[in-house]
């Protein structure tokens, strides 16, 4: 699906044809040779927007001629996280293309961050404006990461306090899912960050003679250095709890099993006198009516004995 967009009378308006200036959005389902056409007819490399279909392609951006590239990574919600040890979120890319007269982003889902843009909740957003165009999705996407990352936590925590009450295997999938996400957020937001830090570099975004651009884009790099600390102590603290309720897990597994090694212990025991006297007394010899019930007792005598030196040596 191809679609256009201008800024009119601060509202985003959607176009028939494209205008010089305009925003360029594409987003599956595609037709047959869609992307082909689509790549003739505005002089593109097929291969930037075939990249940026792809999940598991990594941020960078490339030039070719007059055509710049630029392929980052943002965060969305994962449709299949209800199934068992799946990620609650996934990173995807976003492709940027721009040209000499337009901006182009394709993306292989619908994503948060652009969607701001298609509702016009922009402030000061102009598709005409290429270099802000770029630089607040680029802002939008770094803001999408640290809102991700406070819905991870506050999910931690949650679950932390149901493994205080009790040892769930669904809650410990939970944590593992929780897990999984920060590894892609800590991957994708290091690959945004050495991406914009090249950018800068090369003044690839032509913006080191705008001084409130480049202010903007320091701002944007310090973002996503923020973000990406917040991901890798989530990280840690979250390695740091698994570690700490494995270690819980298999202490209380000790504990029951030394426990029931100290129950096996006491009452084999009563189990042994009984079993030894049991044949060697017969409780119908006239002369003998108290052997069963001293045979009880001296069961239990000893057992109770048992039972108090094990309890004053703390072994129950």
């Amino acid at each position: 699906m191809i679609r256009y967009y201008t800024r009119e009378k601060r509202k985003l308006v959607e176009l028939a044809e494209p205008d010089p200036g305009c925003w360029v959005h594409l987003t599956p389902p595609f037709g047959p040779d869609e992307l082909e056409e689509f790549a003739r007819r505005f002089e593109i490399d097929m291969a930037f927007l075939t990249d940026s279909l792809d999940l598991d392609e990594r941020a960078r951006y490339e030039r070719d001629e007059d055509v710049r590239f630029i392929l980052i990574n943002t965060p969305i919600k994962n449709i299949y996280a209800q199934e068992e040890n799946e990620a609650y979120f996934i990173t995807v890319p976003i492709g940027i293309v721009l040209t000499i007269e337009h901006v182009i982003t394709i993306s292989a889902v619908e994503t948060p961050v652009l969607d701001k843009f298609l509702q016009n909740n922009i402030r000061n957003f102009n598709p005409a404006d290429e270099k802000r165009f770029v630089l607040q999705v680029l802002e939008q996407n770094v803001y999408h990461f640290l809102s991700c990352l406070k819905a991870l936590n506050l999910r931690r925590n949650r679950v932390e306090k149901e493994l205080m009450h009790s040892s769930r295997n669904t809650d410990l999938m939970q944590l593992l899912a929780i897990e999984k996400s920060l590894v892609y957020f800590v991957n994708s937001l290091n690959a945004n960050e050495l991406l914009k830090m090249k950018v800068k570099r090369t003044d690839f975004l032509h913006i080191n003679g705008d001084e409130d651009m480049t202010e903007l884009f320091e701002d944007i790099i310090i973002d996503n250095s923020q973000a990406l600390s917040m991901a890798n102590v989530y990280t840690n603290i979250l390695n740091g709890t698994m570690d700490a309720y494995s270690s819980i897990i298999s202490n209380n597994l000790n504990r029951f099993i030394h426990r029931l090694t100290v129950i096996t212990v006491v009452l084999m025991v009563p189990t042994l006198i009984s079993s030894f006297f049991g044949m060697n007394i017969d409780n119908g010899i006239p002369d003998k009516p108290w052997a069963f019930y001293t045979t009880v007792m001296m069961a239990g005598l000893i057992t109770g004995g048992l039972y108090w030196l094990m309890q004053k040596r703390k072994m129950l």
